[in-house]
């Protein structure tokens, strides 16, 4: 393979665009297009070092196609195990163009009003990090999400207190069996939206329905705030 065989088996593989090895090289679209091109033969210095990087392949093979794809690939050889078995884990930056930073805040509400507030979190948990390519596929746009944590027990086991999850807050429309952040009468909770005899209704995960009953949404006393579209948790 040649260089641009290479970055476009390296780029399928790792979900990286065209636009995101640009900003992870630093350089303007031209230059990678005459990467993947053919016009362009090589790969040198700072331009090496960070498109192996965003792609998570070895230097080696990006530059030359010596050795094995990814770095850990010797290592799954030296096993007996098939080839890229093992991959090198690379911290990454907030800057990384594989990942998009996602607000967490905090929701301030009133009863009887359609819109909200938000309150960023402080500190070291003040974003969520969401696959930059999981967030292109589904045609989401970065302004449009945010993040928040989980409440209560009402939700498990899908949610448990302290796990986050990312809302989209362009889609508001009702869906049986979606769950969805509301403004239910002044407070946030977050519940699975079901549909009965004509009417939407707010359920909760949590097997004891005694304790967590299903509550009628209408009005301005239940409003959508914004869809559940992925979640983070510390259980397994």
């Amino acid at each position: 393979m040649n260089l641009s065989e290479r970055l476009r088996k390296a780029m399928e593989a790792s979900g990286t665009s065209q636009a995101d090895l640009a900003r992870a090289c630093g350089v303007k679209a031209p230059s990678v297009h005459g990467w993947l091109s053919g016009k362009s033969k090589f790969l040198r210095g700072e331009n090496l070092l960070k498109a192996a990087r965003v792609l998570g392949v070895s230097q080696d093979w990006l530059a030359t196609g010596s050795g094995p794809m990814h770095a850990g690939a010797d290592i799954a050889q030296e096993h007996g195990l098939p080839s890229g078995t093992f991959r090198k884990v690379v911290a990454v930056d907030d800057d990384d163009a594989r990942i998009t930073l996602i607000p967490k805040v905090r929701l301030r509400l009133t009863a009887g009003i359609s819109g909200f507030h938000v309150e960023a979190e402080l500190g070291d948990d003040s974003t969520s990090t969401v696959p930059t390519h999981w967030m292109r596929d589904r045609g989401f746009k970065k302004e449009h999400l945010i993040a928040i944590d989980v409440r209560g027990e009402s939700m498990e086991p899908t949610f448990y207190a302290g796990d986050t999850a990312v809302l989209n807050t362009a889609d508001k429309e009702p869906v049986d069996g979606g769950v969805f952040a509301i403004n239910y009468e002044g407070e946030p909770v977050v519940k699975r939206m079901t549909r009965d005899a004509g009417q939407w209704w707010l359920t909760s995960d949590n097997s004891d329905q005694r304790r967590f009953p299903r509550k009628l949404c209408e009005g301005d006393g239940c409003i959508i705030i914004g869809r559940v579209v992925r979640k983070e948790s510390e259980r397994f």
